[in-house]
């Protein structure tokens, strides 16, 4: 779909908006702190008359931030960041009864995600909202002239953040970014249980499978790994972890799981779930050593990880067993299992993380945009972490959600941290 009269779109049927809507309340249930922030900025108008993009999956949480972010006052665009991520009948409704403009349509093809994201340049942002970095990079190489009027931009993902670390070494990266994904009410939390548990929920829904005792393959343990690893345990899988860093590689082992080279780890996985943001972290003669039925998907931010490429040159024919399942069958007979298009398989098979877990996520996306808005012309142009009573006061809003209360240190606590003369 073009458009409406009233709000600029590109969707896939404005018919789906109401379906959408009550799906965008039933997320708001579970997402007190960013509630409680949209309430705040529709009195206090924080983002008033600012031009905002907002590059992300277009989910019921998503839904929400935007909400807010409109709230804020922010003339807001939206679009996906990822081809099939997109729930449609969410970005009908935002543009039918929120009147945010949207452009994402699941499974759109490369070339269309890529139009979205020079569309979205074409609003001229002041302030962009990023998920893996695909909007502030297309500007830094095709739409220079935008820079000028950038007050900064916030990021989600490792993957995003990587490359801005990569542009900021270029001497490219000109004005201020906020880390989200650095916030701790954001990777401890949304990296850890909402990947853990919204993996393996994608994994389920595709295939049907079950769990326990199956050998899965956890390639990466950061904290999206870590949570792959401790829920596919929970559900009675026998474990192995890849990894290239030597600290993490030790935690994973005293954390109880097998830690190998993936290319030891080949011939026995079961399932394998990369987590890395990286490129090719599962190869071609990856493929050919895993035995036949291997199901295989990935879980970082792009569909990088696994080199599908190469998995094709060494197969003989390609066929779709259900939506989202592929079946490659390689030219040693062996067939190989693919989810999702290798793109993310929570969001690609199943509904990405749980609202509860976002609401913290898109609280410090808010706030972050907040913090560069009231400190524009004082931030460094680099790569900053929002503050830590920030970050503190998003933890203390969610455990009031939850009706859980914690101590407070005593002024004796307080002399005593503060004071270097008081020893044992």
């Amino acid at each position: 779909m073009a458009g409406t009269a009233e709000v600029r779109c590109e969707i896939k049927d404005i018919n789906l908006a109401d379906e959408g809507k009550l799906r965008i309340e039933w997320a708001e249930r579970e997402m007190p702190v960013l509630r409680a922030i949209r309430e705040r900025f529709t009195e206090e108008k924080p983002l008033a008359g600012l031009r905002l993009v907002a590059c992300a999956h277009v989910t019921t949480e998503t839904a929400n931030l935007a909400r807010a972010l409109k709230a804020a006052g922010a003339d807001a665009v939206l679009i996906a960041s990822n081809p099939l991520s997109t729930q449609d009948d969410v970005a009908a409704a935002l543009v039918k009864h929120y009147g945010i403009p949207v452009y994402a349509i699941k499974g759109e093809s490369i070339e269309t995600y890529v139009s979205h994201v020079r569309t979205a340049l074409d609003h001229k942002p002041q302030l962009i909202i990023d998920d893996g970095s695909d909007v502030v990079a297309t500007m830094v190489q095709e739409r220079p002239e935008l820079i000028k009027d950038i007050i900064g931009t916030t990021e989600e993902t490792t993957t995003g953040i990587v490359r801005l670390k990569a542009m900021l070494r270029d001497g490219v990266l000109s004005f201020p970014a906020i880390a989200v994904n650095d916030a701790q009410t954001k990777h401890f939390f949304d990296n850890r249980y909402g990947t853990g548990q919204s993996t393996l929920d994608g994994v389920i829904r595709a295939t049907n499978i079950l769990l326990a005792g199956k050998t899965v393959v956890t390639v990466g343990y950061g904290w999206c790994g870590k949570g792959v690893a401790m829920r596919a345990r929970g559900l009675g899988a026998n474990v192995i972890v890849t990894e290239i860093n030597p600290i993490k590689a030790l935690e994973a082992s005293m954390d109880g799981f097998r830690v190998m080279p993936i290319g030891q780890a080949a011939p026995l996985g079961d399932i394998f779930i990369t987590v890395t943001g990286n490129r090719h972290v599962i190869d071609t003669p990856h493929f050919g050593a895993m035995k036949s039925g291997a199901i295989v998907c990935n879980s970082g931010h792009f569909d990088l990880e696994l080199n599908l490429v190469g998995l094709k040159s060494i197969s003989t024919d390609v066929r779709t067993l259900r939506p989202f399942v592929e079946e490659y069958k390689m030219h040693n007979g062996r067939s190989i299992i693919v989810l999702g298009e290798g793109r993310l398989v929570n969001l690609a098979a199943a509904e990405g993380h749980p609202a509860s877990v976002m609401d913290m996520s898109f609280a410090n996306q808010a706030l972050s945009a907040e913090y560069l808005v009231k400190n524009n012309g004082k931030l460094e142009a680099k790569i900053h972490v929002l503050p830590e009573e920030v970050d503190n006061e998003i933890a203390r809003l969610k455990l009031s959600a939850m009706n859980v209360s914690i101590d407070e240190l005593t002024p004796e606590m307080v002399e005593y941290m503060n004071s270097w003369q008081s020893g044992t």
